[in-house]
């Protein structure tokens, strides 16, 4: 198999999960403690999807994708195996990656997948903690999402 992925319910309106997805990234996409001091997306099919995920020691990694294709509060897809300007790129971990937002019952079903060119892709990401570490993420972006919709909630 070479799709992975990852989904719960997140307790928030797709607009308001995307919005965390979107304009709180740093606060919930790499696992903690592990921080993402850079996220710069530029929201159209060529634009930037360019991330950088940093270590408690200090160690960062960073990831420069391309945006494929953007429905505002319902998709999201990425991949790494191009850059901005359709510069393809080589690495053995460049996948597409699908970020859906649903509406589900009073909130939003979010699902994370990754989509790997073959199977050997599919098992080393797995292999590195794909479902602990994107569950995380999942779980962190929820706890942006919801802290959101509680605020809007406040105010009335």
């Amino acid at each position: 198999m070479t799709r992975l992925s990852v989904s719960r319910h997140i307790a928030a309106p797709p607009e308001t999960v995307w919005t965390a997805f979107i304009d709180h990234a740093s606060e919930w996409f790499t696992p903690r403690p592990w921080t993402t001091p850079v996220v710069d997306y530029d929201l159209r099919p060529g634009g930037r999807a360019d991330i950088v995920m940093q270590s408690p020691d200090g160690e960062q990694h960073s990831y420069k994708g391309v945006v494929l294709e953007v429905q505002t509060a319902r998709l999201l897809v990425t991949t790494g195996a191009m850059t901005e300007g359709w510069e393809p790129q080589a690495d053995d971990m460049a996948f597409v990656r699908f970020d859906r937002f649903e509406p589900d019952g009073d909130g939003t079903r979010y699902t994370a997948e990754a989509l790997h060119w073959n199977e050997a892709a599919a098992s080393k990401h797995r292999d590195m903690g794909f479902e602990q570490g994107w569950g995380m993420a999942a779980a962190q972006l929820a706890e942006v999402a919801e802290r959101l919709n509680a605020k809007a909630k406040a105010k009335g």
